[in-house]
């Protein structure tokens, strides 16, 4: 069940993102600029199709490792600042 607040993304018109050791990496035609998610591999490109939360991502991972609570909230945070400077939309 999806709880209210739980957001899920999609790439903003003009972003790609690409995988890299480090995590993410996003780049966007508006600027041009570059954004770096320092997310391991957390997250891939397809989590920015918007159809999974990122609790319900998290669930589905095929590593199975369980997300620290504050690992998670970083990872929140960091997407909320990519969508406040137009590289993500919240769908």
């Amino acid at each position: 069940m999806e709880r209210q607040g739980d957001k899920r993304y999609t790439l903003a018109l003009g972003t790609q993102v690409r995988e890299e050791e480090f995590g993410l990496l996003f780049y966007t035609m508006a600027g041009p600029r570059l954004y770096f998610l320092y997310s391991g591999h957390a997250l891939d490109g397809r989590f920015f199709q918007g159809e999974f939360t990122l609790e319900q991502w998290m669930e589905r991972r095929t590593d199975r490792r369980p997300a620290q609570e504050q690992h998670m909230l970083g990872l929140k945070r960091s997407l909320n600042q990519l969508k406040e400077k137009g590289v993500l939309i919240e769908c």
